[in-house]
């Protein structure tokens, strides 16, 4: 490795979403993976328990990927995406495509979610622009979580992603959550909650239909602490939607390829939105990519209404549609087929649920919420709001695991490949962990 961990003073990398000081104190790095087990700076071996940040179903490193992406560039490293193209771009956004619902045909290549984001955001905009329609409002909902540029975070109802960025985009009105203490620790759609997607209806009485333009919604909030959609929920919005010209935007950033047992929200949940963001295990996780599918009758209207030889849609990335991303993303989209991960993840998710809950009776657990190959682990707070969960991801890593936290929320997403045996260990260290916070 380039780094030599003993005299490197780690300084110079501003880390992510992380408490860079204590960090760098006692440093958690990983030097290998392969599958779903990670390799330690210090020789250890971690279990994968959250698939990296839910982008790696099929476990890390998968060789069919590296090839794909060697074979690629090879060939070709880069190609300008304005005004040139290159076939592998074609190829894996029609790929993408036919995974989608019906009439929903057209797909536009970005770096991350965040970026999927802001992306759907424009062309939501540019949409009723064209339309000659003032729809100037967005809907989101409280809890939410959609990426960290600065369309994302106004959309998102997290306070503390908003406390240091004061200038965000206006016109967002937040719908409640839907999580209620009313059936706390039970699998699945719970019922209680189903009415709050009456805040929709709301904002229309209190704002005006002819206003809104597009409401947002993580059918399953993933980052948050996986809030699953009571019972009727998305059918109530898209019904609200269709009787009021709305566009309804699915963020499927974390919950698409597979993560839920099936290919999509739009699948899982029988409800077709009409503007799809993705990203994450677009790619396992391999390169970064994400990617933002609209109705056909969104993109035909841009299209049309632009001058002949005129560009229909002013964005885009230097790096959308990158020769290697598309290749790893054919590779994986290969692999997801070929290996019948998808379903994999259906078959293995009552036998993760049965585990996961098993954890219903520690002291230490608020709350445990799941649905599909992913669960939220709720801890009660101790004296400050997420430092039992800031020392339950560092105290779980050295024990041997890898789970994603958001405040006092543990999110485990295992990968698609996992055993048995692995959901076992997955468990095991889990409350072995919550056993040593409560000595």
């Amino acid at each position: 490795m380039a780094l030599d961990s003993k005299t490197n003073s780690l300084e110079e990398f501003w880390i992510p979403f992380t408490n860079n000081r204590g960090f760098k104190k006692n440093p958690r790095l990983i030097v290998e993976a392969k599958g779903t087990y990670m390799t330690t700076h210090k020789g250890g071996t971690v279990i994968d328990a959250s698939s990296g940040l839910f982008c790696s179903p099929a476990g890390h490193c998968h060789p069919k990927i590296v090839e794909a992406v060697h074979t690629a560039m090879q060939k070709i490293t880069y190609v300008a995406p304005f005004g040139t193209g290159q076939p592998l771009s074609f190829a894996l956004a029609e790929r993408v495509a036919r995974m989608m619902p019906e009439d929903i045909n057209h797909v536009f290549f970005v770096n991350s979610g965040s970026e999927a984001i802001d992306t759907a955001l424009k062309i939501i905009m540019a949409y009723h622009t064209v339309k000659g329609e003032n729809r100037h409002r967005f809907i989101s909902r409280e809890k939410a979580y959609h990426g960290v540029n600065i369309g994302g975070v106004s959309l998102s109802g997290l306070v503390n992603n908003r406390r240091s960025f004061p200038v965000v985009m206006p016109n967002v009105v937040h719908m409640r959550h839907t999580w209620t203490e009313d059936e706390l620790k039970t699998p699945g759609q719970r019922e209680s909650g189903a009415d709050r997607a009456e805040d929709l209806q709301r904002a229309i009485d209190n704002f005006g239909a002819e206003t809104i333009a597009a409401c947002f919604v993580e059918p399953v909030a993933g980052s948050t602490g996986v809030l699953t959609p009571p019972v009727g929920y998305l059918e109530r919005l898209r019904k609200i939607c269709d009787d009021n010209s709305i566009l309804l935007v699915f963020d499927d950033v974390i919950c698409g390829f597979g993560r839920l047992g099936a290919p999509f929200s739009a699948d899982k949940f029988a409800v077709k939105p009409d503007i799809v963001t993705m990203a994450k295990a677009l790619t396992n996780g391999s390169i970064p990519m994400g990617a933002v599918a609209v109705r056909d009758d969104i993109y035909e209207t841009m299209m049309d209404a632009a001058p002949e030889g005129g560009i229909e849609f002013f964005h885009g990335y230097t790096y959308s549609g990158h020769p290697a991303a598309c290749a790893a993303g054919l590779a994986a989209l290969d692999i997801y087929q070929h290996e019948g991960l998808f379903e994999r993840a259906r078959d293995l998710t009552p036998y993760f649920t049965r585990a996961i809950h098993s954890l219903d009776d520690h002291p230490l657990v608020r709350d445990i919420r799941s649905i599909g190959l992913m669960a939220g682990v709720e801890l009660h707070a101790g004296d400050t709001a997420g430092a039992r969960g800031v020392a339950a991801q560092a105290e779980m890593f050295w024990k041997g695991m890898h789970v994603k936290f958001t405040g006092d929320c543990g999110i485990v997403a295992p990968m698609f490949i996992c055993e048995h045996a692995q959901i076992d260990e997955i468990v095991d260290k889990f409350r072995a962990t919550l056993d040593g916070l409560q000595r």
